[in-house]
């Protein structure tokens, strides 16, 4: 087995509110964890942002191996940002409707079609978002309920109003409610692809993306996680209907973690969304390695992807089961466990165990990629 000593990385993160420093920052911390359970060294250079997309390097070394890594992060902050800047009572607004376009272009029916725990992922933020509208309308017409004349309004309103500013909402960013309705107008806007400042952004990643693939490496890694996996088969896609060619004799390996393609791609508008998916699967050169955990509700559990957007005769994603019980000591998975977006964020995050799966190592260590899959990891040098 040749070891990789070179390596340029196309990272695609999912629907959070960091910029490029910060996934460079959370990208150190993890390769830190990684080293002290995998007994290798990290060096991490300053971040080279005179572009869009930050990019920085990466030396990973043990007394048996050594690789340099270049990462591109390609963030979508900007438009996290974008989503998130309306007023309170506008984000709701355009939630609701984002949830309503889904409905009605199939999504909903798509996903308790082939993972249950997604389709009440989705509705979970609009159902207690009603909950809250409810109790909020109850108070404002208590006066009503108990025959009270309609002057005593000008107590009601305001004190429901207060209710819901001062204590519901707080409550409900327990939960992230806000933010999970701008993941689903990105979700929207990625499937129906009907804003002009999301496809400026696409064709500004994707020459970006060819930039760096034109690096020299041994191998090239594209990475994305959650929302960022539509994202990324949006890019790499386009990349390829350009330069059908473009990755010709490259060692490519497509890494989607807790992958949700089919978050966007099962809208019946994502027409382009679901071409690109079979690009890609259908590229020769790409490996494409769909990474899944049973205890992740928000992606697509054991559900073959390329099958599901309409390429069942297309080869299909190699899944890679892991389980965050098995990467993190016990004190810390339970301190971790029912806080579902913490969950579903440990793919790219340090492990305390040595686990079959290893985002560090997928990006940074020496063996290919596509080894990571089925207990690859044993095979590192040293062990």
């Amino acid at each position: 087995m040749e070891l990789i000593k070179k390596r340029v990385v196309l990272h695609f993160p999912g629907f959070e509110p960091l910029d490029g420093k910060a996934h460079r920052a959370r990208y150190e911390r993890t390769a830190r964890q990684s080293g002290k359970v995998w007994a290798f060294q990290t060096q991490l250079d300053e971040i080279d942002d005179c572009h869009e997309f930050v990019k920085f390097d990466v030396l990973a070394a043990s007394d048996f191996w050594q690789t340099a890594s270049r990462v591109h992060v390609f963030d979508h902050d900007v438009l996290v940002q974008h989503l998130s800047a309306k007023p309170a009572a506008k984000r709701i607004v355009a939630g609701f409707a984002a949830c309503g376009r889904i409905i009605v272009d199939g999504g909903l029916a798509g996903y308790f079609r082939h993972a249950w725990r997604f389709g009440l992922f989705f509705i979970f933020p609009f159902v207690l978002m009603l909950l809250g509208l409810t109790l909020m309308a109850t108070i404002a017409s208590v006066p009503m309920g108990f025959g009270l004349g309609v002057w005593h309004i000008v107590w009601s309103v305001p004190a429901a109003a207060a209710f819901f500013v001062y204590l519901f909402l707080p409550f409900a960013e327990r939960f992230y409610t806000l933010h999970l309705f701008a993941d689903w107008e990105m979700a929207v806007a990625l499937g129906r692809m009907d804003r002009p400042e999301v496809d400026a952004w696409l064709e500004r990643c994707a020459t970006a993306a060819r930039q760096a693939l034109l690096e020299d490496a041994d191998e090239y890694v594209i990475s994305s996680h959650s929302m960022g996996s539509s994202v990324a088969a949006h890019v790499v896609g386009l990349l390829l209907e350009k330069e059908p060619a473009l990755f010709d004799g490259k060692q490519v390996v497509f890494a989607s973690l807790g992958s949700a393609v089919l978050q966007c791609a099962l809208l019946s508008p994502a027409k382009a969304l679901r071409a690109r998916v079979g690009l890609i699967a259908c590229c020769r050169s790409v490996f494409w390695l769909d990474v899944h955990c049973l205890t992740d509700a928000i992606h697509f559990y054991k559900v073959p992807v390329v099958a599901a957007a309409g390429h069942q005769d297309a080869p299909q994603a190699r899944m890679q089961f892991i389980r965050v019980k098995q990467m993190l000591t016990p004190e810390h998975y339970k301190k971790i466990k029912l806080d579902f977006l913490r969950v579903h964020r440990q793919y790219v995050l340090g492990p305390d165990l040595r686990a079959t799966f290893d985002f560090t190592l997928l990006t940074a260590g020496p063996l290919p990629a596509a080894l990571v899959a089925n207990g690859g990891l044993q095979k590192m040098p040293g062990l």
